[in-house]
């Protein structure tokens, strides 16, 4: 495993809280603040909606980042406490990012299965058996050159 980074629910208000997570930590967004307007889905979201935040991540130390989205109740998510966080693991290989995935999904609830996904990672989401969310992530992109 190349790192277990905290992911974080926000109701709307990610930018504002990375901006301030920025503040405190310093560093910059690698690959800036993506919107959902960047996916293919977002062309299903009002004009408010696309232009929350889909995906940001800061840089916490050595491989480290503390990353978030913007939860949207238009596509049944509702931020309470539990579920505004995942605990995400990235993958040294797909073959572990399966292992890992399989193993946590055991007793639980898969969210979303592995699968390559449009921003170039293979990516899958669930919760485990005791309530706890999880991101399984391999970016081959990143480590295939």
């Amino acid at each position: 495993m190349k790192s277990v980074n905290p992911y974080l629910n926000f109701q709307g208000n990610t930018e504002e809280a990375f901006n301030f997570y920025k503040k405190v930590f310093g560093g910059e967004f690698p690959g800036g603040i993506i919107r959902f307007n960047s996916a293919k889905m977002g062309e299903k979201l009002s004009e408010e909606e696309q232009q929350k935040v889909m995906h940001v991540g800061l840089p916490m130390g050595n491989q480290n980042y503390l990353m978030a989205t913007d939860a949207l109740e238009s596509l049944e998510q509702k931020v309470k406490f539990g579920n505004n966080f995942y605990i995400a693991i990235d993958a040294e290989s797909k073959d572990e990012a399966d292992m890992l995935f399989e193993g946590l999904s055991d007793g639980g609830k898969v969210e979303m299965p592995m699968a390559d996904q449009f921003w170039g990672d293979y990516f899958g989401s669930l919760t485990d058996q005791f309530g706890v969310q999880w991101m399984v992530i391999y970016s081959h992109l990143k480590t295939e050159n």
